[in-house]
């Protein structure tokens, strides 16, 4: 019976140091596997080229900003941009946006979104109010033209779209034997700055607008205020992307219809009559007679 025991004993040993010997062959060979992928790793990232891009802090909405709202420092933060991705006309100094002398307040001219960049077309001037003064650009005059529902396209209007303007009227006072009305493009690619009392271009819906506000010369301005004066103005809407300059259009009924103005009756030449004068007493009496030429 003690022999069977110490057999078993001895087997039992030698199982476990079969067991102890695989268990530490295994972890070894583990662990070097695992230096060597570490090893290989460092010298990778050691001989990679990593790509830095430069990136410049500019100044973005904090939070939606909507037309003639103030803007404040708290509406605004600095986040990292792509250096060569900056957009035009955007701050990089808190203080060239909010300067620290005179009236720095500034007002929102364009809605922006969350996280878009400050620019200086979308805001205005230290200490300018968002008004249409802040819209015109230099040598530019603001115009109201009385509109409905006909002539200003439906109530699809923006501020901000461009225009073409036609006149309707008639030149009886002007041109002598003028007859009927006309039709004639007066204005080209003209500016609305506002429709009605909104000068922002965060208008939703459709509207129609008693008067629409436009950027002119004064020259146009006159030429405006004359054809308003003396007839009917309508608006016709130009495409966005629409880079066409229109012509000299005049229409009137004749040309409306077709109908060709006839040529004036060819003059039916007198018949030529030649007399002789005879007096007989007191009176003279003609007599016709051939003639000779």
């Amino acid at each position: 019976m003690r022999a069977v025991f110490g057999l078993v004993l001895i087997v039992g040993v030698a199982l476990a140091g079969g067991a102890v010997y695989m268990a530490r062959n295994y972890i070894a060979e583990y662990q070097n596997a695992l230096a060597r992928e570490r090893q290989m790793a460092e010298e990778a990232l050691a001989n990679a080229k990593v790509d830095v891009v430069p990136t410049v802090g500019v100044i973005v909405s904090e939070r939606p900003l909507k037309y003639g709202e103030r803007l404040t420092q708290e509406d605004v933060r600095v986040v990292e941009w792509p250096e060569n991705a900056v957009p035009e006309g955007s701050f990089t100094d808190m203080t060239a946006l909010f300067p620290e002398t005179g009236n720095n307040e500034r007002f929102v001219l364009r809605t922006m979104e969350k996280d878009e960049a400050i620019m200086e077309v979308k805001i205005t001037r230290p200490g300018e109010l968002a008004g249409l003064t802040s819209r015109l650009e230099k040598g530019m005059r603001a115009f109201a033209i009385s509109v409905d529902v006909a002539s200003g396209v439906s109530g699809f209007l923006r501020p901000g779209d461009v225009v073409d303007v036609y006149w309707t009227g008639s030149l009886r006072s002007a041109v002598e034997g003028a007859n009927g009305e006309i039709t004639r493009l007066i204005q080209t690619n003209i500016e609305l700055i506002a429709v009605d009392q909104t000068a922002g271009s965060d208008v939703t819906g459709t509207t129609i607008a008693r008067t629409v506000t436009v950027a002119a010369t004064p020259e146009q301005i006159a030429a405006l205020a004359q054809a308003q004066n003396t007839g009917r103005l309508s608006l016709a809407l130009v495409g966005v992307q629409d880079e066409t300059v229109a012509s000299a259009i005049e229409v009137d009924q004749r040309k409306l219809l077709g109908i060709e103005e006839a040529a004036p009756a060819p003059k039916k030449e007198a018949e030529k009559v030649c007399t002789i004068r005879t007096r007989r007493g007191d009176q003279i009496v003609e007599t016709p007679i051939p003639c000779t030429n």
